[in-house]
């Protein structure tokens, strides 16, 4: 007789299905499995929130829309595939999306947004924030 416990094969499909409940659908991470979310680097500069969007090979003029509300900056493009080539192409072809919440103070009437070498860069002008003391809540007792 052996010491050593009984090993029953079980298998791992119901323990990995009650893993993932709870993550999102697959519609919703898509974006960033297949590498179409769009890349950016943002700073707080001058007096104004900048965000630059990597966005070679697109024509600003009409494939890419730049929209702001409730404080939520949102970069869409779109990048066709060219029919030209008949190799292999590494390229990624199709929509691309990306949301920025805008800082605290941001002027979303006075928003500019400049095109160079594949770079999109936004700029969204910051009020000054005023210096404010904390306000004391008053508890009251339900008693």
């Amino acid at each position: 007789m052996s010491l050593l416990p009984a090993h029953r094969h079980h298998s791992l499909w119901p323990d990995l299905t009650d893993w993932l409940t709870g993550f999102p659908a697959v519609e919703n991470i898509r974006p960033f499995v297949e590498g179409r979310l769009i890349r950016v680097e943002d700073e707080t500069a001058d007096g104004k929130y900048l965000v630059r969007a990597e966005l070679p090979g697109v024509d600003p003029d009409t494939d890419v829309s730049v929209t702001v509300r409730d404080g939520l900056l949102t970069i869409k493009a779109e990048r066709s595939e060219r029919q030209e080539t008949k190799g292999r192409t590494e390229f990624t072809y199709g929509s691309f999306t990306r949301s920025v919440a805008l800082p605290e103070g941001a002027n979303e009437d006075d928003i500019a947004a400049t095109y160079e070498k594949g770079i999109l860069t936004i700029a969204v002008p910051i009020a000054a924030a005023e210096a404010s003391e904390p306000k004391h809540v008053t508890i009251t007792s339900a008693e």
